[in-house]
């Protein structure tokens, strides 16, 4: 078995050119030749129904009733006849597709001619009968040339026609080679632009983060995690009052007499939810709390809020260490502290200064993600445009070697 040639896709053309040249040379030649006569056939096919027109126009204008009627007739026909053949306009550039067509058209044109010369010219004679043969001398020799042109099509051209088709194939393979490398290349560019965006976008996040994690910010995060753990602290603090507190609730909103005027009821769902923020809106000495549990150890006492008797206990302890001890005292001060340094970092110039700046590198990072996006898009296109024109390549490589070893009984690799 021989050994296949390997060709690049620059290659495989003047290659299979020195290998067809004297198969396509002679047949190239005799299409042209006949691409030729065929036109002149219809030219002076052309010629002979202009001559019908110019006749039977001049018998028009005698007015001869003998004549007349039919002149018009054949006057009529021959605009009709030359209509159409100046229609048929034969191919520059001859290839088996090309010449092809032009006697398909010519062929088509020639039936429709066939069927006025039947209808027509019975009716006309017997007057005009010298241009009436002259015409159809001439188009019966048109038609001669049609068929030898359709003889060689169908015997000979066709045994050429997969050949002249690998040209195409391969001009469209180096077009198409040609489309990728662009195609690459803008795919590289997207590739930096993309990687370029992200850099950017890394710097705008790293100043961002920088501002959180030193000055203004970073003491307002750890002043809010401390207020956090305080509420926890408060939670802890208040665990024996969170079921009475809840009953509690419940007999007010329901209308059961609990006792609760609206500010002590929005303070009772404050303290349940976060006691943090419940105990600094307080005086000192929390009056409100106190409020609520001189009310709450009453319903205790009247056994409305139906407690199990070591919650009620439990709940009657810590309400007395509130109400004589102020056991929640050091809390509320400790909360006060908190929520005053919160209230000041955040009113400082310097913390209005690092919101501004976060404020502006944030817009930054949107618009470098909008153009990001697009740039996204653009790319995702671009590869899928690749991959498309991959494996049109790889199905022309794939017809071309086909082909060749079809023609040539040679094994070819296109690389």
């Amino acid at each position: 078995m021989s050994q296949s040639l390997r060709l690049s896709s620059s290659q495989i053309k003047p290659w299979l050119e020195r290998e067809t040249t004297h198969v396509l040379t002679p047949v190239h030649a005799q299409a042209k030749k006949l691409r030729d006569e065929l036109q002149l056939s219809i030219e002076r096919l052309v010629e002979a129904s202009q001559l019908l027109l110019d006749n039977s126009d001049k018998e028009i204008e005698k007015k001869n009733m003998k004549v007349y009627n039919r002149a018009r007739a054949l006057n009529k026909l021959s605009k009709l006849f030359l209509e159409r053949l100046k229609k048929l306009n034969a191919p520059e550039n001859v290839s088996y597709q090309s010449l092809s067509a032009f006697t398909s058209e010519v062929q088509s044109t020639f039936i429709v001619i066939d069927v006025d010369v039947r209808n027509w010219f019975p009716r006309i004679s017997p007057f005009f009968i010298f241009d009436r043969r002259r015409f159809l001398s001439v188009y019966e020799k048109s038609k001669e040339t049609l068929d030898i042109v359709n003889t060689f099509l169908k015997k000979e051209y066709i045994k050429t026609k997969t050949l002249e088709e690998t040209f195409l194939l391969i001009d469209e393979l180096q077009a198409l080679e040609k489309l990728l490398s662009e195609v690459q290349s803008q795919e590289s560019l997207l590739k930096s632009e993309h990687n370029a965006l992200d850099a950017e976008i890394a710097i705008m996040a790293a100043k961002i983060n920088e501002i959180k994690t030193k000055g203004t910010i970073d003491k307002l995060c750890t002043a809010d995690a401390e207020s956090a753990s305080l509420d926890q602290e408060l939670k802890i603090a208040l665990r024996h009052l969170q079921k009475p507190f809840i009953k509690m609730q419940a007999l007010a909103t329901q209308g059961g007499g609990a006792g609760l005027t609206p500010d002590e009821l929005r303070m009772l769902r404050m303290y349940l939810e976060t006691p943090f923020m419940a105990l600094v809106s307080e005086a000192y000495g929390y009056p409100t709390l106190k409020e609520l549990v001189r009310k709450l150890e009453r319903l205790i006492d009247e056994d409305k809020l139906k407690l199990k008797p070591d919650k009620a206990r439990k709940a009657k302890q810590f309400i007395q260490e509130v109400l004589q001890r102020d056991s929640l005292s050091s809390l509320q001060q400790r909360c006060k502290a908190v929520a005053e340094l919160k209230r000041a970092i955040a009113d400082s110039a310097e913390m209005r200064e690092s919101q501004q700046r976060i404020a502006e590198y944030t817009e930054q990072i949107n618009k470098l993600k909008v153009r990001k996006a697009s740039v996204e898009a653009n790319e995702s296109v671009k590869v899928n445009l690749e991959a498309e024109l991959l494996e049109k390549i790889r199905h022309r490589k794939k017809t071309i070697e086909s082909n060749i070893s079809s023609f040539l009984s040679r094994t070819v690799d296109i690389t």
